[in-house]
């Protein structure tokens, strides 16, 4: 892979609390190359979102560097806040501004972070909206809205501002199963878009259909990593087949 395809680098990367009692991130190397669907999973407490997290420093790394573009985001004197609209960002609970329109949510980053002028904004929303599905909903409130429908929004208002990257926090977990489906097929659209993707997830199918890359996560280390054939299908380390066994 040239390195015109590398999107992030991240490089000895380390997350540690309490001194260094608690090495949440320990020592993470690896590459998000540009097209890229990664799929981190593992058990809880493994440092799966604390990596997710860190890939746009809302986790300060204690130590280690994240290169994106080209530019190392961990050092001094970086307009942070413009790397970051490089990177779109979905967690597991919606975050919507309870008292605005869905509609006014989706248009008040793109207006006020990057200048553009309401028309715009409004035009570039509803066609998002539209694309999933939810262009009526335009001028409801959140309260309104089901769970699966507010995890919708909350991937268009990342969308609005034309990420070059969507981060996915444990998008579903917060879910009703039901509501699941929905949310993962505006995914699998993306990624079948082209969008750079890197997804925390305890869907082990969506991992297995759309991701291109499968990385293993347990006690802040990358264990294994693979395409989702040699992850499920052939994984090597113990501690993998293990978790693959109580999962599947």
């Amino acid at each position: 892979m040239t390195s015109d395809n590398i999107m992030i680098q991240v490089r000895d990367l380390k997350k540690y609390y309490n001194g260094d009692r608690i090495k949440a991130l320990d020592g993470i190397s690896i590459d998000v190359n540009r097209g890229d669907v990664m799929v981190v999973i593992g058990p809880s407490g493994s440092g799966k979102s604390t990596f997710l997290r860190s890939l746009n420093l809302l986790e300060i790394p204690t130590s280690g560097q994240i290169i994106v573009d080209g530019v190392d985001i961990t050092g001094e004197k970086i307009d942070l806040d413009k790397f970051r609209q490089k990177m779109g960002m979905v967690f597991q609970h919606f975050n919507l501004f309870p008292h605005k329109t869905i509609l006014e949510n989706l248009t008040i980053a793109p207006i006020i972070v990057k200048k553009e002028n309401e028309e715009t904004a409004v035009k570039r929303a509803m066609e998002l909206l539209d694309r999933v599905g939810l262009a009526d909903r335009a001028k409801a409130y959140p309260v309104q809205l089901s769970g699966g429908q507010k995890q919708r929004v909350a991937i268009v208002r990342a969308l609005c501002m034309d990420p070059e990257i969507m981060l996915f926090d444990e998008p579903t977990s917060a879910l009703d199963p039901e509501m699941v489906g929905e949310v993962l097929d505006v995914m699998k659209e993306l990624a079948r878009d082209g969008m750079t993707m890197v997804t925390v997830t305890h869907e082990m199918g969506f991992a297995r259909e759309v991701g291109n890359r499968v990385v293993f996560m347990d006690g802040g280390s990358i264990v294994e990593q693979g395409t989702p054939e040699k992850i499920f299908e052939s994984p090597e380390s113990p501690r993998l087949q293990d978790f693959l066994r109580k999962v599947l």
